[in-house]
């Protein structure tokens, strides 16, 4: 079993966004019983909110439900729970960082770094392009699934 969790500061966009398409890509192949996929926050801005609308919108849009999310903080077992604990741009990778007291079994990764075009996701709260946060989120769940199963994207 792999456990991914996804991150990003309130985890009411990007990483809900990555944790259901990620699902929905393991569970088109098949491979649902072969992961646990979560996501959280790492500031507590956002705790128990749902899933923003602009976001759950996008997802809808392409078939895809994130019912009953709402927003969690890392928390310190997460590190060892995890197998993968994937951030949405850099500020999410130096937070986890700083929370987890650093990354000694290299758990700690960005999402387009499984992709060809490596880079940071763009927080939608802030730039309103919920579609542009759909691809890049896509392709780097597609390159991560693809990593994790041994397969090229």
């Amino acid at each position: 079993m792999t456990k991914i969790l996804f991150v990003c500061h309130g985890n009411i966009c990007r990483s809900p966004m990555a944790e259901f398409i990620m699902k929905d890509l393991v569970e088109k192949a098949g491979l649902a019983d072969a992961f646990t996929i979560e996501s959280a926050a790492t500031s507590t801005e956002e705790l128990g909110n749902p899933v923003y609308p602009p976001a759950r919108r996008v997802l809808a849009a392409h078939g895809i439900g994130c019912a009953g999310k709402t927003a969690r903080r890392i928390r310190t077992e997460d590190y060892r729970v995890f197998d993968r604990l994937i951030g949405m741009d850099r500020a999410n990778l130096r937070n986890m960082q700083r929370f987890f007291g650093g990354d000694p079994d290299a758990k700690l990764g960005l999402l387009l770094d499984c992709t060809d075009h490596p880079g940071e996701v763009a927080d939608p709260w802030y730039t309103d392009d919920f579609d542009a946060a759909w691809r890049d989120i896509l392709a780097g769940c597609r390159g991560l699934l693809a990593a994790l199963t041994g397969e090229r994207g």
